[in-house]
This record gives C-alpha cells, structure tokens and sequence, in this order.
C-alpha cells in the first residue's frame, strides 16, 4: 500500500488481544481494524467518531470482510496498522487495511463499511465534506 496516502496507527499488541500462547486471537484483528476506522474519522478525517455516533446517530458497520492472515503477531509487538481507500460510493467505503510488524505483513484485510442511520437501520450518503476529506485517502490498490 501507498503509506503516503494511506492513515497510519501503531497498536501495541496487548495481553487482550491474545490466546493462551500469545499470539493475536484472530477475531481481535477485526477490532483492531475498527479502532483504526476510529481514528481516521478523528485524527485522520477530523469529525469526532464518538459525535458522529451519539449526536448525529450515524455509524461505519462492517457489511463485508476479506482476510489474510499471514504471519502471527505477539504479545508486546507494535503493529503498524495502515488505511487507504480503494472505493468510496455513495453510502459505502471500500477499505484496505494492512499490518505490519518487525518489516513483515501480518494482515491484510479488505473491509467493506457503510455509513449507516443507526436507528432507521439503513444507509445513508456520505454528506459532501466528509466525502471530499476521504478522497483524499483513496489508494491505487
């Protein structure tokens, strides 16, 4: 991926984030992956994800996941999580994560979210600002 364009986070890995041996208990990527969306909508897109929920009652659920998971990551390790933007339609964002440690692809993730009215249950157009500040993530992938 293009980090030029893409939102980068570094994660430590954590003892939640685990199994027994150690080693990311693959459901956690999905909500490292979230956390991530998270902080591009604050620090990356500079629209309060938390505001966005509560005041505005819109959400990003996940509607499709793809996911490779190609080497294992461990307890005290920094991932470097990374997010472009392959696909941005009118209601939904076609995403690619990936995240790397020790200079190895650990994951890499294709996720397909929508922004979505969360008490209609039904997706909604990305308003225009918004729009123009994901343009400016989008990724040739």
């Amino acid at each position: 991926m293009d980090n030029a364009k893409a939102f980068v986070r570094d994660k430590l890995i954590r003892f939640h984030h685990c199994d027994p041996a150690g080693i990311v208990f693959y459901p956690q990527y999905f909500i490292l992956f979230h956390e991530l969306v998270e902080d591009w909508f604050n620090h990356g897109l500079m629209h309060d994800y938390a505001r966005l929920v509560q005041a505005q009652r819109l959400g990003l659920p996940m509607v499709r996941v793809e996911c490779d998971f190609l080497s294992p990551s461990t307890i005290g390790e920094m991932l470097t999580l990374s997010l472009g933007v392959r696909h941005l339609g009118r209601s939904s964002l076609g995403l690619l994560v990936e995240g790397t440690a020790g200079g190895k692809t650990r994951v890499r993730a294709s996720l397909t979210v929508v922004l979505a009215d969360v008490d209609r249950l039904r997706s909604v157009a990305f308003p225009p600002e918004l729009r123009a500040g994901i343009e400016r993530y989008r990724i040739d992938a």
